[in-house]
């Protein structure tokens, strides 16, 4: 057994908000076991942060990765009360409630009770104009059907189809549900995306009785957020700066990228592209799939990892004079399926969904685009991708204003894409790991969800298994 004196050396690979919250947190669970350890973080990238970007400019916070976070999931609300910047959580406008999913090129408000795409109240449900009246009553049979026996994991696509029909798969639930993961839902896992959709078949037998009863648990919890969606006040900077101070003591080897792991006689050993050689006890592999692949396959088989494929994606922000704007929002932004044929997957009426983001006196709008079938759009060249986008927002919102500014922001290969059968994947990966690769912990948004408190709970995770090993 080790001694309690001995120094640990872990050495973090990707200083994106899974690393920066593995270190954090192996920081206190080393603490609170009275281990000592060090820790070094390793990043290609010249700063933190990974894919979290505000930028501050003319008054404005413009998010260029992600914009704010859910808050039913407390991880990020946990982390953000121990860095003491509760204080900088700020909510959505209670005033743009409303979002729009585009059918024929107009807007239709979403029906009030729709959850994750799926009605929860009959009645508005029954009255939108987003679905055909054989799309609506295909859609309630799932209050009907039986449930599949088998618990055998299945597309994500393929089950909404079996429980509420094409229509609403394609036309409500995809550009909602994709907007998480720019993926196709009929190539996505079930498990691995949203498992709960499973469960509410297997406890009810109906898809919409399962979702009824959450929502009623999930309002009638003392927890219940406000805002299904939160952020900070000076964007999400505000949480990479947090960790950045308390994490002053840990090591940092940034603009620089790890090439090589080799096992030493005590540890690993991991080559960077300067030169340098960091020695290992336990390392921590937060970099996407297919780099962790590059490191690890010379000592472990990892299919696994080569089997998540990514999809890359734009956003495109822009910056208008509210007194030329000509248009006011009584809601969040809208989605678009891809049956429409834009090349924007949604667009967010920023300054309207959050009001600490603009002046008063001027309008922010973000557009997104690319998704897993359409890899070609964000390959434009900057003002053929800003042309494409003005066009889409005049014939969608008939906006014709001249943007004060524009930034466009390009994340390739940012969007993990989990296959059918990726949570056994990565149970199967893990067990081989810890056979073969003793203290090397794979996490992030590779593994066990795409959204920051998901990477940060994979974060405190890796932690407490790391040091208990």
């Amino acid at each position: 057994m080790r001694s309690t004196e001995t120094i640990d050396r872990i050495v973090i690979i990707g200083g994106g908000i899974s690393g920066l919250s593995s270190a954090f947190y192996l920081q206190r669970e080393a603490e609170r076991l009275g281990k000592k350890v060090h820790l070094t973080i390793v990043d290609g990238a010249p700063t933190l942060g990974g894919k979290i970007n505000t930028l501050k400019k003319d008054g404005f916070v413009i998010e260029k990765g992600p914009d704010s976070f859910l808050a039913r999931k407390l991880a990020i609300v946990d982390l953000a009360k121990e860095l003491g910047l509760e204080g900088e959580l700020t909510a959505t406008n209670p005033e743009a409630k409303k979002t729009y999913i585009m059918h024929k090129r107009k807007l239709f408000a979403m029906p009030p009770g729709l959850v994750l795409g799926i009605p929860t109240e009959i009645g508005p449900f029954a009255m939108t104009g987003l679905l055909s009246w054989g799309g609506k009553l295909r859609a309630l049979l799932d209050l009907f059907l039986p449930s599949k026996a088998s618990q055998e994991d299945e597309s994500l696509g393929g089950f909404l189809e079996r429980r509420v029909g094409t229509e609403v798969m394609r036309r409500i639930a995809e550009p909602l549900l994709a907007g998480i993961y720019a993926g196709d839902l009929k190539k996505l896992s079930l498990k691995a995306t949203f498992p709960q959709f499973a469960d509410s078949e297997r406890k009810f037998g109906s898809l919409i009785k399962g979702m009824q009863h959450n929502r009623k648990v999930a309002a009638a919890s003392p927890h219940a957020p406000g805002s299904t969606f939160l952020t900070f006040k000076g964007g999400l900077s505000t949480l990479v700066n947090g960790l950045d101070d308390a994490l002053s003591d840990v090591g940092r080897r940034l603009g620089v990228k790890a090439t090589r792991i080799e096992r030493e006689a005590n540890g690993y050993g991991i080559e960077l592209d300067s030169g340098e050689r960091l020695l290992a006890d336990r390392i921590v592999m937060t970099a996407p799939a297919f780099a962790a692949a590059d490191l690890l396959e010379p000592l472990v088989d990892c299919p696994e990892l080569r089997n998540i494929r990514y999809v890359s994606v734009a956003n495109v922000v822009m910056a208008f004079e509210k007194s030329t704007f000509g248009l006011s929002f009584d809601g969040s932004g809208f989605v678009v399926p891809r049956s429409e044929g834009l090349h924007i997957t949604a667009c967010t009426w920023t300054s309207s969904k959050w009001l600490h983001t603009s002046p008063d006196d001027k309008v922010l709008l973000r557009c997104y685009v690319g998704h897993s079938e359409d890899q070609e759009s964000i390959k434009l060249p900057d003002n053929e991708l800003i042309a494409a986008v003005r066009q889409d927002i005049r014939v969608t919102m008939g906006i014709t204003a001249e943007p004060i500014f524009t930034e466009v922001t390009r994340l390739n290969q940012s969007m993990p894409q989990y296959p059918v059968g990726h949570v056994d994947n990565m149970s199967t990966l893990r067990t081989r790991l810890k056979e073969q690769l003793p203290g090397v912990w794979v996490t992030g948004a590779a593994f066990d969800g795409v959204g920051l408190p998901d990477c940060i709970r994979q974060g405190k995770e890796a932690a407490a298994v790391l040091l208990k090993q």
